[in-house]
């Protein structure tokens, strides 16, 4: 029984429901994979815990399904932060679920995620912001002392994007992909075209807990492209930033134009696309888009997301998730470390 060392910085929708996946396949995760995966050291936002004989898993669950914090957990220490956690655990890998905060560097969770890569610690995050601003940079990191950076749920919730495109089509050239990677916009675009008022839209949308508080991330396409530099980096090699990407949201959409498409059977939906020029080069774009049912993703739901690669030698592949809870999202994680226990 091999036991694997983990570090979760973030206890959020996504760090919480990832200690309930935990909890929940333990048993599984032993008989199949001859592995313990225990949780060492969690940091929230208001403190941290670290324990290296392993935390009680089920104590972390409660504490956060109660409104608490780690603060609270026997022997935490209340004003720590994840930073200082990262730097004195010992512990075999970092799991970074930390919140998206690319309007303040993508940190602590960019910081973190180097200081672990710089310890010998493996990564695995679905916390894009880190690998939108430093996608090379941090890559480098891993070749550099050894270890791997894992990150299949930054694109598209618990769809394999990431790893449909690094792995199983090696050997092929990606002429093109398109993408619905935000699930949140096409909630609210489909809401609209029903003909619901754009107010009640997007409160629905708050309720339903798809929107963040901070709309615009979302409303404005930030999250699409953000996820767009991330495939195109993994996926296609070319190194992209959100500068590359010409972006346009929902909010100028004409209600009337929405409504208009969905009699016709068009599904308005904010693609994301990466389309190869003449000099290999690629286009990079994200703007809401009325798809005609014919389209691989014309037929998507309130919550669903997809993908589309196009191929030379594999012909033209489509991947769909259907996500009605976080939990997927969460998945992903434990994704990542099996992938990192097998290598």
């Amino acid at each position: 029984m091999r036991r694997i060392r983990l570090v979760l910085v973030g206890l959020g929708n996504l760090g919480r429901r990832f200690c309930e996946i935990l909890l929940e396949k333990d048993t599984l995760l032993r008989a199949r994979y001859g592995i313990e995966l225990a949780i060492v050291g969690a940091a929230d936002s208001r403190g941290t815990v670290y324990d290296p004989l392993g935390l009680d898993v089920a104590r972390v669950v409660a504490l956060k399904r109660a409104g608490g914090s780690v603060a609270l957990y026997p022997g935490a220490r209340q004003g720590a932060n994840a930073l200082s956690l990262v730097e004195e655990a010992e512990a075999d890998m970092l799991l970074e679920a930390s919140p998206v905060n690319l309007r303040h560097g993508a940190e602590p969770g960019l910081t973190c995620i180097r200081t672990a890569l710089q310890r010998g610690m493996h990564v695995v995050t679905p916390n894009k912001g880190p690998l939108v601003l430093a996608y090379r940079e941090l890559h480098d990191l891993a070749l550099v002392h050894g270890v791997k950076l894992r990150f299949d749920g930054t694109v598209a919730g618990g769809l394999p994007a990431v790893n449909l495109g690094q792995r199983d089509l090696r050997g092929a050239e990606i002429y093109g992909l398109e993408a619905v990677p935000n699930l949140v916009t096409g909630y609210i675009m489909d809401l609209l075209a029903a003909g619901v008022a754009r107010d009640v839209a997007l409160e629905q949308a708050h309720e339903e807990g798809v929107l963040e508080a901070d709309a615009s991330w979302d409303l404005d396409g930030w999250d699409a492209a953000g996820k767009l530099v991330i495939l195109v980096n993994a996926t296609l090699g070319y190194n992209a930033t959100l500068d590359d990407v010409a972006r346009t949201g929902i909010m100028d959409l004409d209600d009337a134009d929405l409504v208009s498409a969905y009699k016709r059977g068009y599904r308005y939906r904010l693609l994301a696309r990466a389309e190869r020029r003449a000099d290999g080069t690629y286009a990079l774009s994200v703007a809401p888009v009325p798809l005609p049912p014919e389209h691989p993703l014309g037929r998507l739901g309130q919550k669903q997301m997809g993908v589309v690669f196009a191929t030379d030698i594999y012909g033209t592949l489509t991947a769909i998730i259907d996500e009605p809870t976080p939990v997927p999202s969460a998945a992903t994680m434990l994704r990542d470390v099996l992938d990192i226990c097998e290598d």
